[in-house]
């Protein structure tokens, strides 16, 4: 099997199938995009040839892209996920950034609830190496994915910690609690597009507010005056969380959009 004819099993040219497809064979034959552009006639060992069907056949069957390769980019970094972790999704970025444009100390102590792959943490950690960083995560097997991430990355300074919300920290106070916590409502349709990936990760009770509600309530008691909660939420809950975090006394409470328009990130100040 040429190049071409690889790049010709799925998908229609400019598709993003098609785009799939060439970032498998990326990862396969160790080429870029350009490579394989220009090196259509290029045969594939038999070796190739059975790993690339065998990861289009794992694609068709609804994994995602980043567990087939085992990877996906977030922020500047390029992380491992397994199926132990979801796939860190563009629009998390958006709560990276927010958080990065708060007037925080220099030294600031922060942490990130239910982490994953640590994609917030250690984005954070990457931009800001004065801070001290703390993640937790409830189950271990996704934690050591994230303390691998860390390690690749160099950035020792990111404590771990395993169980649910803050359970498993010890005492002490922060200046920002960070989280994407599940959010998505046990009856909502799109669920059926993610069954591949960790339910403990996507789904909350209470219309997909349960997990956030206890953030924001329990929260209070692990801030500094003055310190931030920021969270990523569904794109039609914006107004749920504000009333939460106005429920439980909360100031400068706002909300910010993601890419696509939609409301994603809502913070408040203690």
């Amino acid at each position: 099997m040429k190049i071409s004819e690889a790049l010709a099993v799925r998908g229609e040219i400019d598709s993003y199938e098609r785009q799939e497809s060439i970032w498998l064979l990326e990862q396969i034959l160790q080429m870029d995009a350009l490579q394989i552009k220009y090196k259509a006639e290029h045969v594939l060992t038999q070796v190739q040839e059975q790993d690339f069907l065998s990861a289009i056949q794992r694609l068709e069957n609804g994994e995602p892209l980043a567990y087939v390769i085992g990877s996906q980019p977030f922020w500047t970094l390029d992380l491992k996920v397994t199926p132990d972790t979801l796939v860190p999704r563009p629009d998390t970025e958006v709560l990276v950034e927010t958080v990065l444009n708060l007037n925080l100390p220099e030294n600031a102590n922060i942490v990130d609830l239910g982490t994953g792959t640590g994609a917030i943490a250690l984005s954070l950690a990457s931009e800001k190496p004065d801070w001290l960083v703390n993640a937790t995560d409830i189950y271990q097997p996704t934690l050591d994915v994230a303390k691998e991430n860390a390690k690749t990355h160099h950035l020792d300074q990111v404590k771990f910690y395993c169980g649910a919300w803050f359970e498993a920290l010890p005492k002490q106070k922060f200046d920002l609690i960070v989280s994407n916590p599940p959010y998505i409502d046990e009856e909502d349709h799109h669920l059926h597009d993610l069954q591949t990936e960790p339910e403990r990760a996507l789904v909350s009770k209470n219309h997909g507010l349960a997990d956030i509600e206890v953030i924001i309530s329990e929260g209070k008691k692990w801030l500094n005056p003055n310190a931030w909660i920021a969270l990523e939420h569904g794109y039609d809950q914006g107004l749920a969380v504000r009333t939460i975090f106005q429920n439980h006394g909360f100031k400068q409470i706002q909300t910010l959009k993601d890419y696509g328009g939609n409301d994603r990130v809502s913070l408040a100040q203690l």
